[in-house]
């Protein structure tokens, strides 16, 4: 692509990625409170949050990828000027999320063989299970909100996505100090104290905020005019059996990719807190830059996705190819630079999340991947977001499964465990986080290359239908 062509076409990403990008940072600056926070509170806390967390993960992400199948139909409804259609996806896309929320609920709320999985202490697996609790009632706000936030990005309103989580993060926290540390309010009738809850502490501020976010949404529905078009404001309308498996059939293969994706590094923290809490906690703060680091390609996969979308829904198949690509080369460039500077100023940004010495160093070597795995997930999730926006979902599934789970996971397991000798960076932690950049190496050239196919193809097509000139 001429660097003129690609100019303009970043040109046209930027207003729809900044805002994306904000509010991605917004929702995992929940983490990161709740990570810095149980730092702090202790390292049983820490690890409970990390293998917490990464079941909460597993299970939220999941079933976010299936409703965001809401996003491609929306956006090619909206691109072709068939804005009630596109609002009736959006109400299909709640009734998903609340049938949703009552699997992942169950999940949260009986999360033994998790726990199996990962060895955890005794002490640790309470912690765990206490701060699943909260989970489990922020879960059906949270996936009802990514209804809201899919199909807003898809009509090309991101900000007012972005302007709730925001607000969620500046209510999140107070409440997360609060409920972590405990407090003691003097009232008329007596002290109120609240002891030192840790890691349910973070669970409980989560559900708190995530409700309140979403009733916000509501409202904005409700007021704004500019989603009268699209009929929505009026209450939600009934369940349709033929746009529900509309939405299933490209979500679920969405939402496995996702899960695959997502699980790579949530199962991780299940295998490497096995080796002790130290080395988990690592791993935690590892996970957690390189999650930040991640929110930056994830915008504009986002804006990318949408703009296809919507040019495939007007008719214009060779400017989706044309921003699609575009898109890829313009986040693995940015992830590039990112990735070399947060390498280089590592020992700085790991000695924000904790002051002990040794969870230090194990996070610093983990650090060593970051430039290569950040470019190599810039790529494929891009990719990924692309393809979706062609509804092509089955074929990143497969990718994933060979490149993150067998070779990924499944390879980082056996140098971690099976061989476990040899250089340090096949050892432990660093075996799993080695074989992890691998996996998504070869998912970035798997997907990359069959998004270049795809568009070649669908370029010939149209080539082809095409009359004579003259």
């Amino acid at each position: 692509m001429t660097r003129p062509r690609l100019k303009e076409s970043a040109l046209r990403l930027f207003p729809l990625a900044w805002p994306v990008f904000i509010g991605q940072i917004a929702v995992l600056a929940f983490s990161t409170v709740d990570t810095v926070m149980a730092a702090r509170a202790s390292a049983l806390d820490l690890a409970a949050l990390a293998i917490g967390g990464s079941i909460y993960i597993s299970v939220f992400v999941g079933l976010m990828g299936m409703i965001f199948a809401v996003g491609p139909i929306a956006g090619q409804l909206f691109g072709a000027g068939k804005l009630r259609e596109s609002g009736h996806e959006a109400e299909q896309a709640v009734w998903l999320a609340l049938a949703l929320a009552v699997v992942g609920c169950s999940v949260l709320l009986w999360p033994e063989p998790f726990l199996a999985l990962a060895r955890a202490e005794p002490a640790v697996a309470e912690k765990v299970r206490s701060y699943l609790r909260g989970l489990a009632c922020a879960l059906p706000a949270s996936l009802m909100f990514m209804a809201y936030r899919g199909f807003n990005i898809a009509v090309s309103r991101p900000k007012a996505v972005m302007v709730l989580q925001l607000g969620g993060l500046a209510l999140k926290v107070p409440i997360n100090a609060l409920l972590v540390f405990g407090f003691t309010l003097p009232t008329p009738f007596g002290e109120l104290s609240v002891p030192a809850l840790g890691a349910q502490g973070c669970g409980i501020a989560t559900a708190i905020v995530m409700w309140c976010q979403l009733l916000a949404a509501v409202a904005v529905v409700r007021r704004d005019p500019f989603y009268a078009p699209f009929g929505l404001g009026y209450g939600l309308g009934r369940p349709s059996r033929r746009s529900l498996a509309a939405l299933l059939r490209l979500g679920i293969p969405m939402g496995l990719s996702i899960l695959i994706e997502v699980t790579g590094f949530t199962f991780m923290a299940f295998f490497i807190s096995r080796i002790g809490a130290t080395p988990v906690a690592g791993h935690q703060i590892a996970v957690n830059m390189v999650s930040l680091m991640f929110m930056l390609p994830l915008s504009i996969a986002n804006a990318s996705s949408v703009l296809v979308a919507q040019r495939i829904g007007a008719g214009d198949g060779e400017d989706a190819g044309r921003i699609g690509w575009a898109g890829l080369e313009i986040g693995v460039l940015i992830a590039a630079v990112l990735g070399s500077t947060v390498y280089l100023l590592r020992e700085q940004l790991v000695g924000l999340y904790t002051n002990d010495a040794v969870i230090i160093a194990a996070a610093l070597p983990l650090l060593a991947w970051v430039v290569l795995f950040h470019v190599a997930d810039a790529a494929q999730t891009i990719a990924a977001f692309v393809l979706r926006a062609h509804r092509i979902a089955t074929v990143p599934l497969i990718v994933y499964v060979v490149a993150i789970w067998v070779i990924g996971l499944g390879g980082g397991y056996v140098v971690a465990f099976v061989i476990d000798a040899g250089p340090d960076w096949i050892r432990g932690a660093q075996g799993f986080w080695s074989m992890a950049t691998l996996g998504v190496a070869l998912a970035a050239l798997g997907l990359a290359g069959y998004l270049g196919w795809t568009l070649r193809r669908e370029r010939r097509g149209s080539a082809a239908l095409t009359p004579p000139a003259g």
